[in-house]
């Protein structure tokens, strides 16, 4: 599989030493035990290279990492054709502050403030197995505006000051867009972010999407099944709540849960996918027909999506709560398609910490950007050869 891996992704590197030490790291990423700092892999690789020139490969030359992970995407979606594509914040904690990107932040879901940097991946996700094909590190003002900090991680000129919420829209543009990956769901479960712009942006933008809110959202019931339908703005649970004889059981593995849709408005909300515009009953690319293509059941009115309550049985309602175009599905396959989250998050676990997602020890942007690439081939290596 490593083989495979590298003969497919090391195409676009220009010379054959450059191949041979993307080679070298992603064997190192792989069989390295413990941290996967530039030392530690080149101390198993003995001879075969310097930790020198191994430094150099990763945070000094010039060679770009984009190539490598569409050829990734490419060859992930041949092999395991993806249901979605899941969206996943990362906290990386830094014990300095020299490392690229690295600030101090509050992270509701740890309830602690952290030395960090923040980071999004965008992840192909299937019943089974996922694997990252793209990534974006949020940049903070601090490190955008202090000349002298730029320089010495060489962050590049065109780097844009953006809100983490705009670094998810940026990170899901890139993957579908300008690479043309196949279009499918954007699956967001976060705490860390905030959901609604994120929603509203790559909905205007033709994407199909599923992404929890909060439970204060205020939305607007447009069906007229709901008894709070035609009262004026409420919050989200509050929507659900009087939509509990809604409710229909769903089967996820062992489990039952709880689930039901409300047809709703909210600002900003219309676009493309409500009013039947550009790209709606259209899909392409690798693996289309999933069923949750662009107009995949569109909305009955302008502006119209769907709020998804979820709960298991016996518990709470609404446990979660998820906001999505994707009006024509049933609420069962949405909940289906919510656990996607889960998978990735599993697999994050189990397989990118394992292989290094988060080791990278050097301070440069672009240093981190080839890191992060080659540990998320290691961990595609992992996911298939395992699957």
């Amino acid at each position: 599989m490593l083989t495979e891996i590298s003969s497919i992704l090391f195409t676009s590197l220009s010379r054959a030493d450059q191949s041979r030490k993307a080679v070298q790291y992603l064997r190192g990423l792989l069989e390295t035990p413990g941290r996967k700092s530039i030392r530690n892999i080149a101390a198993l690789l003995g001879e075969q290279v310097s930790e020198q020139n191994l430094h150099h490969f990763i945070s000094a030359s010039t060679w770009d990492w984009v190539p490598m992970r569409r050829a990734l995407a490419g060859h992930w979606i041949d092999a395991r054709p993806p249901r979605a594509w899941v969206v996943q914040p990362v906290i990386i904690p830094k014990t300095g502050r020299h490392s690229v990107g690295v600030d101090r932040h509050f992270f509701p879901t740890l309830g602690q403030v952290l030395n960090a940097q923040r980071a999004i991946g965008v992840w192909a996700a299937s019943d089974t197995t996922s694997t990252p094909v793209n990534w974006r590190l949020h940049l903070p003002q601090a490190w955008l505006t202090d000349d002298l900090r730029r320089s010495q991680v060489a962050i590049p000129d065109g780097a844009p000051l953006e809100t983490l919420s705009e670094s998810v829209v940026e990170a899901c543009l890139e993957a579908v867009h300008r690479w043309r990956l196949p279009v499918r769901p954007f699956v967001l479960d976060s705490c860390e972010v905030h959901a609604v712009p994120i929603f509203e942006k790559l909905h205007a933008a033709g994407m199909p999407l599923l992404v929890s809110v909060c439970e204060d959202q205020p939305l607007t019931v447009a069906d007229p099944a709901v008894p709070a339908a035609g009262r004026g703005p409420l919050t989200a649970e509050q929507i659900m709540v009087t939509a509990a004889d809604l409710r229909r059981p769903v089967l996820t593995g062992p489990r039952t849960h709880w689930a039901a849709t409300v047809r709703v408005t909210g600002p900003s909300l219309s676009g493309p996918w409500a009013s039947g515009g550009p790209g709606a009953g259209q899909s392409s690319g690798p693996g289309a027909g999933h069923g949750f293509g662009p107009g995949s059941g569109q909305a009955s009115g302008q502006g119209e999506v769907l709020l998804l309550g979820v709960g298991e049985e016996g518990g709470r309602w609404p446990a979660k709560l998820w906001l999505t175009n994707l009006t024509g599905a049933s609420p069962a396959s949405l909940v289906r398609l919510s656990k996607l989250s889960e998978r990735v998050d599993q697999d994050f676990t189990t397989i990118a910490d394992r292989v290094g997602i988060r080791d990278f020890s050097g301070r440069s942007f672009g240093g981190w950007h080839r890191h992060i690439t080659l540990a998320s081939a290691a961990h595609a290596v992992v996911a298939l050869a395992g699957s």
